[in-house]
């Protein structure tokens, strides 16, 4: 569950049972299914820009995708679509950033 206080999510590219998540490029998939969404609404060429409530990050070695809530604030379908795509995939979702340490065989 998501606080009412979180300012942002991270969805992870790694699974619940700690397997990376494939495609190697979900992450700007979903960012760039989302980059309509921003504030002050579409506009020419937003489409060739990521949105700044949905961007795509790398946290250690792990693909990312940082959700702002102002996203579920001006489009609530827009939000239930990326929480959907992380539960319906078993993707890891955090409220902070998370700390992702790899050992040296990874």
């Amino acid at each position: 569950m998501i606080s009412d206080t979180a300012k942002e999510i991270f969805i992870l590219g790694m699974t619940r049972q700690g397997k990376l998540f494939r495609p190697s490029d979900w992450a700007e998939r979903l960012a760039g299914v989302m980059s309509q969404f921003r504030p002050g609404g579409p506009q020419p060429g937003s489409h060739l820009r990521y949105s700044p409530w949905c961007v795509p990050t790398v946290v250690g070695k792990v693909k990312c995708v940082i959700v702002h809530t102002d996203l579920r604030e001006y489009e609530v379908l827009a939000w239930d679509f990326c929480i959907n795509f992380a539960i319906d995939n078993e993707l890891q979702i955090s409220e902070t950033r998370p700390e992702l340490h790899f050992g040296s065989g990874h």
